[in-house]
């Protein structure tokens, strides 16, 4: 019984987890901008954050990002590319 509790809390933990991540960012398909934050380029591509930074640091992604002050900012064509199977 308290075994079923657990997992039923664990799956209620991740799924509003989920679901706050999946609010803060748009559909690929319907981004407006041009370029966008690591945090999301991370999100449509499945991936962490630090991974995209990683890419960015040793230049060995499948994509590369623009750098504006300081920030990633990564190209939505470029991740559209991505998601779609274009190299």
């Amino acid at each position: 019984m308290q075994t079923a509790t657990i997992q039923q809390l664990q799956q209620t933990v991740k799924s509003a987890t989920v679901a706050k991540h999946a609010q803060n960012f748009p559909p690929i398909e319907q981004e407006t901008r041009s370029h966008v934050d690591t945090a999301c380029a991370a999100f449509h591509l499945t991936r962490k954050p630090q991974t995209m930074r990683a890419w960015a640091c040793l230049e060995n992604g499948p994509i590369r990002p623009r750098r504006i002050n300081g920030r990633l900012s990564w190209a939505v064509t470029d991740i559209k590319r991505l998601l779609t199977g274009g190299q």
